[in-house]
């Protein structure tokens, strides 16, 4: 099976895209989404992450506080790389299983640390970058999710700079103040590319 690796900083339009490669025919694996899944309530980590943080990062309804959980591991790494010591294996098995279960020409993996995280750059035959200017990034999630300014740097400075993203990049969509129409055929002609690599690597 065909793999692309799809990335992209904070607020850089990778959902959008994503989307679009989705209606053309692709099978998408969203790590974030599978994220979301082991951790809401009755996920698959819920009880390791109970066990290893305390009763106190759960929240009423039996999924993770998100919002407890972003404060302690942005000023703890310790707690972060204890994190995710439970989560990526977990996410690692669940992209697997979705994988093998594809129905697609080829998959594509949403994943917004690709670059971070190499393991994923190796699992991926292309890496796909959605790239925009950092100012676009910090008022599109400012806008989004309600943040300050200062939380969606701290957002970013955690991430893989810009130029760390583009360096590992196979393809580039722009998404800086495009239009629609502009980005669907940026996706549009992306897709009959992978089709092509798809068909030769069967």
């Amino acid at each position: 099976m065909f793999t692309i690796g799809l990335t992209g900083g904070i607020g850089s339009g990778k959902t959008t895209v994503a989307d679009l490669f989705g209606a053309r025919g692709a099978s998408l694996v969203d790590t974030d989404l599978i994220a979301h899944r082991i951790t809401a309530p009755g996920g698959l980590a819920m009880p390791a992450i109970e066990q290893a943080f305390g009763r106190g990062f759960v929240a009423a309804d039996g999924s993770l506080d998100r919002a407890k959980m972003r404060t302690l591991i942005f000023s703890d790494d310790a707690a972060l790389r204890r994190l995710e010591a439970i989560t990526h294996p977990l996410i690692r098995a669940e992209t697997d299983r979705e994988a093998r279960e594809a129905q697609g020409p080829y998959v594509m993996f949403v994943v917004p640390l690709l670059v971070e995280s190499g393991n994923w750059k190796a699992r991926s035959d292309r890496v796909l970058v959605v790239d925009c200017p950092v100012e676009t990034q910090i008022a599109r999630v400012m806008r989004r999710n309600g943040f300050t300014r200062e939380q969606v740097e701290a957002i970013i400075a955690k991430q893989a700079t810009r130029e760390a993203r583009l360096a590992a990049a196979d393809d580039v969509i722009v998404n800086d103040s495009t239009t629609p129409d502009a980005l669907a055929a940026q996706v549009d002609a992306l897709h009959q590319r992978y089709l092509g690599f798809a068909a030769a690597a069967r």
